[in-house]
């Protein structure tokens, strides 16, 4: 006779789900290997050199910020174990958790946390980066274990800014006096977090192994991550269904596959852990170049394409068409703000009253996915613009080289998005304000736009305390970026997870699918 198992007996008794649900989350299990997609293969494993994010999905499991935000975005303790915020809101003193150490042993301190943010991100990117040289006088290692930022005047987003998500701490003996750019271990990385790196297989497979001497005794608990680069979205699709890889994020398969996979029995689907992201797609517009110069052009093109059947029929309704330059969801979006209602024959009006003969001169549509959406956006997008007499043509490459390229301004038109992480000149300031007119990611204000009237108000919102004031000041903003238009905002996008369902605790912070990791398991097969 077979013996009972504990799980049979207490079903017998009535007691097995509510019991057995305790159990797994007191009793995570350890062991096994979470397979994921990097979708596309990451140009880079440093996050910070580089703005890309499936950088940001890798990085996240192996280099660690100050801290990270929870779902109801108030933030929680990472690297930094506590902090304190003078009453004039001047100085922000961190303490640091203790016997925490890099991967290669070295004691991490408050030195690599006054490098990083002091020299490491100012130099590699002006965009965030200068968030620290703007506003922030000084800072100073007090101690081993203590970190003080000394502002020059208040800076509300200065938490988010020193997020996991946006900035993770750099090891300063492994980067200072060094070409922050081409350090090698921008490929190889070395963090603090609980997954190290392993292996970078090109084409194929980004490995990352438990790290035996975490700082957080108990974790992690997954041997391992493997990320899978699988280019084929039908392929990826495919993957999922076998349970080969058992995360998909938003984009990681085709946005026609996500209704079908969705209704796998093993599988669960979620919005939840995106409370931080606000992602906008937008159109970027290359406004050196005739006849994207000329902003009746810019707004005719923005007219010209029906943003609802892209949501509806190229996303597959994973988004909502975007009102304006600011996400519907930001306190500071204008409700009032005029809309670019899809309108052919306005477009045609804009061009003539243009004076310009759009048709003289090709227009390079650079697009940076192979297959899927994006490159379905482009193709659209290329139709919608003939009628106008816009002769487009849409050039698709890998990520790494449309990244190089747009950073370079090697561009006419791309379509691109951002995560509008709360107040927005913490991220959207950098893709027009004309002091960010850069070479250096494709997410500095690559459009060459400049406004001195625009440039103003960044800088009044900037140095306005929360209020109708400077709520009133960022609709002025938003109606001046919305009328000349650098960028034509496209959709608000969703983001879908999709995951088998022994995959637990997942989705636990504001950017829950970027995070370390650290409490994921597998549940354990039922004996």
């Amino acid at each position: 006779m077979r013996p009972l198992s504990f799980r049979r007996v207490l079903s017998y008794l009535g007691l097995g789900a509510v019991l057995l649900a305790g159990t797994a989350q007191a009793q995570p299990h350890d062991g096994g290997v979470l397979n994921l997609v990097a979708q596309p293969e990451p140009p880079s494993l440093m996050h910070g050199v580089v703005s890309h994010v499936s950088t940001q999905y890798v990085s996240g499991k192996i280099l660690q910020g100050l801290l990270t935000f929870d779902t109801d975005l108030k933030p929680k303790p990472v690297l930094a174990k506590s902090w304190t915020v003078s009453p004039d809101g001047l100085t922000y003193t961190f303490d640091l958790q203790d016997n925490v150490r890099w991967h290669d042993g070295h004691a991490f301190t408050a030195d690599d946390v006054v490098f990083s943010f002091q020299t490491f991100y100012p130099e590699v990117d002006k965009r965030l980066g200068g968030v620290f040289t703007e506003y922030v006088d000084s800072i100073t290692a007090k101690s081993p274990l203590q970190v003080v930022f000394q502002l020059k005047k208040p800076f509300a987003p200065l938490l988010s800014a020193l997020g996991s998500g946006l900035r993770p701490v750099v090891p300063k003996h492994l980067y200072e006096n060094t070409d922050f750019r081409n350090n090698p271990y921008n490929l190889k990385p070395v963090g603090t977090g609980p997954f190290v790196f392993v292996e970078w297989k090109r084409g194929a497979y980004i490995k990352l192994a438990k790290n035996p001497d975490y700082w957080k005794k108990g974790l992690p608990h997954l041997d391992g991550i493997i990320f899978h680069v699988i280019p084929d979205g039908s392929s990826r699709a495919a993957a999922f269904e076998r349970n080969d890889v058992q995360v998909l994020r938003s984009g990681d398969a085709d946005y026609s596959d996500l209704k079908r996979l969705t209704a796998l029995p093993d599988v669960q689907s979620s919005e939840k852990g995106w409370e931080l992201y606000s992602g906008l797609a937008f159109l970027q517009i290359n406004t050196r170049k005739p006849p994207l110069n000329n902003p009746k052009v810019r707004q005719a093109i923005l007219y010209a394409l029906n943003r609802q059947f892209i949501v509806d029929n190229i996303f597959f309704g994973s988004g909502k068409v975007a009102p304006g330059q600011f996400v519907s969801t930001s306190p500071y979006h204008d409700p009032q703000l005029p809309q670019y209602t899809y309108d052919v024959k306005k477009a045609k009006a804009l061009i003539a009253e243009s004076g310009v003969d759009v048709g003289a001169v090709r227009i390079r549509l650079l697009n940076g996915e192979k297959g899927g959406a994006w490159e379905r956006l482009a193709e659209y997008t290329k139709q919608a613009l003939q009628p106008l007499g816009f002769k487009v043509q849409v050039v698709t490459s890998d990520a790494a080289t449309w990244f190089q390229r747009v950073s370079d301004w090697d561009f006419d038109l791309t379509y691109n998005f951002i995560f509008q992480i709360g107040d927005p000149y913490l991220t959207n300031a950098y893709l027009y304000r004309s002091d960010y007119i850069l070479k250096t990611s494709p997410f500095a204000n690559v459009s060459g736009y400049n406004s001195p009237e625009a440039d103003a108000l960044w800088t009044k919102v900037a140095n306005t305390p929360a209020g109708p004031e400077r709520t009133q000041l960022y609709s002025q903003l938003e109606n001046v970026l919305n009328t000349d238009l650098p960028i034509a905002p496209i959709f608000e996008m969703r983001y879908p997870t999709l995951f088998h369902k022994e995959v637990k605790n997942l989705l636990q912070t504001a950017t829950s699918l970027n995070e370390d990791y650290e409490s994921v398991y597998l549940d354990a097969p039922a004996p």
